[in-house]
């Protein structure tokens, strides 16, 4: 029998029918109040990396849990991988990074993005809940990922949370329009709250098989409160549509065949720039920051370090305005590092609760990174595809 929890929110009451499951629901997540017209509720994953602190380990065992699901139910040969930008490109990154590992042949990632990038064919769709609700799905530019793009027969689509499903049927629609020959989808989530009838209308229409895999499902309903002093902040974050293409490092927006790997002299570097090495003298444990949708590099830099025996934590900036209370103990608001000159958003962040906290970013440092390294007195990690490697890649550190 579903079990129900209830969580008042300063946006209103959201009650959420769990069905049973083997990973208790507060391992999971945390609630939030969204400041938002559109969603008052926000689900705080604690085992994402984005809005809440998590060890590398826990990251991992997400990302190969998931990844198992969608191999033993029979993922084909060529399949497609799509991480939701921006809450899930490190998730998506993550789970196909798993699922190349686990034995996965000739699978392509690519994530969905809000960036511009011009003369780049497209597909265009939207997530009608979302602050942003423009979404953009690259063409990879390689030719052999391309003719991969655009034959496939497995579409594998990765988020944190699903409440309709409705976003992804407007992908699976716009893919179908470019690649008629798919033939299943596969829906993965860390949770997923989509109503039956919401499940049922997008396998309708989807017109291919679909199968939904996540770790806890269930209902949610929300009785929206009307507070009004919430309900009257509006935050600009939707972006000024110019070409980022200087500014994005990160290859996830046009396809990835491999995973990638860190330079293996990356502690070196590392401890060469400010970074102490000295594990005895503080107990605290070392805070990896990614930002926006360039996430996963903060993973693979957090998990490097937890492999060489450091205690550390991930987490990731968004451009999300979250209200504080619940499991949102602090935000921390600063300008957006993309030049759109948008608020962006850190959250549970205290700095004194580590050693030394390691912003890993992808565009080049401007005034807004240096704000917070300052603030932060953090190191900078600058991420470089290293030039004709396309698994490759180095950091570059740097303290003010």
């Amino acid at each position: 029998m579903p079990k129900t929890v209830t969580i008042k929110l300063d946006t209103g009451t959201l009650h959420l029918d769990i069905e049973p499951g083997r990973i208790p629901l507060n391992r999971l997540l945390g609630f939030a109040a969204r400041v938002s017209s559109k969603r008052k509720f926000l689900l705080v994953s604690k085992v994402l990396g984005k809005h809440y602190p998590v060890s590398p380990k826990v990251m991992s065992w997400s990302y190969r849990a998931l990844a198992r699901m969608v191999l033993n139910s029979g993922a084909d040969t060529g399949s497609l991988w799509i991480g939701m930008a921006e809450t899930a490109t490190g998730l998506g990154y993550g789970v196909f990074e798993a699922a190349c590992r686990e034995g996965a042949e000739q699978a392509l990632f690519i994530q969905t993005t809000r960036y511009h990038l011009d003369g780049i064919e497209r597909l265009e769709f939207e997530e009608a809940h979302s602050h942003a609700t423009d979404f953009f799905l690259y063409y990879p530019e390689r030719t052999d990922l391309r003719q991969q793009f655009l034959t496939a027969k497995t579409l594998v689509l990765i988020d944190d949370e699903i409440s309709t499903g409705l976003t992804f049927l407007r992908l699976i629609k716009a893919y179908k329009e470019v690649n008629p020959g798919l033939q299943k989808v596969f829906i993965v989530s860390l949770v997923n709250f989509a109503h039956p009838d919401d499940r049922a209308a997008l396998e309708d229409q989807a017109g291919v098989a679909v199968e939904w895999l996540c770790f806890r499902q269930g209902l949610l309903r929300f009785e929206d409160g009307q507070n009004a002093a919430i309900d009257s902040i509006t935050v600009n974050v939707s972006g000024n549509g110019d070409c980022k293409k200087s500014l994005l490092a990160w290859p996830g927006r046009l396809g990835l065949d491999a995973q990638i790997n860190l330079e293996k002299d990356v502690l070196k570097q590392l401890c060469s720039n400010g970074f102490s090495c000295d594990q005895a003298t503080d107990s605290r444990p070392i805070l990896v920051l990614g930002t926006g949708e360039c996430n996963a590099p903060a993973y693979l830099l957090g998990r490097e370090l937890e492999n060489r025996g450091f205690k550390v934590k991930v987490q990731s900036t968004t451009r999300s305005p979250i209200h504080q209370g619940n499991a949102i103990g602090s935000v921390c608001q600063f300008e957006d590092n993309y030049d759109d000159a948008i608020p962006n958003f850190i959250y549970n962040l205290n700095p004194d609760d580590y050693r030394d906290i390691i912003l890993c970013h992808e565009t080049p440092l401007c005034a807004a990174l240096n704000d917070r390294l300052h603030a932060w007195q953090a190191i900078s990690a600058k991420f470089e595809l290293q030039p004709g490697n396309t698994t490759y890649a180095k950091l570059h550190f740097f303290r003010p």
